[in-house]
């Protein structure tokens, strides 16, 4: 990826990200960045086209932190845990790599394109069924049974969505500990 192109993603990312996608015009992005309006159209052939190029970037961004702070967990309940660590360390804004943190970017950008065929709001469904894959796999290094693997998983995603819900929507960056709480609990059970 060339570097004026990467750093039109990084910019038009992180206003997205504290603004929102239909707040922000390209007249903004081009200010922030300095790049001229020629080439952002040479890589971008519309704002939709920016737009899937940043879900892009932090699909990718967010899927390699959270899958080395998951694989760097030893096997067993500390996996789950870290999960959840991770989570408390993201709200609480101790990642630099994913800057402050403003709720879940996919959440707010199919928000903002809400229509189920929408191609932006597809591509962040697709980044939480991966996300949902990374948990599976953790789950799968210690629970055998096929059942138990996506009972867990499925209940361990719903979790980690609701503690992102709260975490923004109420405020309340403690979420993911008590997230934690109840994951242990599910753990526990099975």
């Amino acid at each position: 990826m060339s570097p004026k192109r990467l750093h039109l993603i990084t910019t038009a990312f992180a206003l997205f990200y504290q603004k929102g996608v239909h707040a922000v015009g390209i007249n903004e992005i081009l200010a922030e960045s300095g790049v001229a309006k020629k080439t952002l159209y040479h890589h971008f052939g519309s704002k939709d086209e920016l737009v899937l190029a940043v879900l892009e970037y932090r699909d990718v961004c967010f899927r390699n932190w959270l899958q080395s702070r998951l694989e760097a967990a030893p096997v067993g309940i500390e996996k789950i845990d870290a999960l959840f660590d991770a989570l408390d360390d993201w709200f609480n804004d101790r990642v630099d790599v994913l800057l402050p943190f403003h709720g879940c970017f996919f959440i707010n950008v199919s928000g903002e394109y809400s229509e189920l065929e929408h191609p932006l709001h597809q591509q962040c469904a697709c980044h939480k069924q991966l996300v949902v894959e990374l948990i599976r796999k953790q789950v799968e290094s210690f629970v055998a049974d096929c059942e138990a693997v996506a009972r867990l998983t499925n209940a361990l995603s719903l979790l980690k969505e609701g503690a992102i819900t709260v975490a923004y929507v109420q405020g309340d960056r403690t979420a993911a500990v008590k997230a934690k709480e109840t994951a242990r609990m599910l753990v526990a059970a099975l």
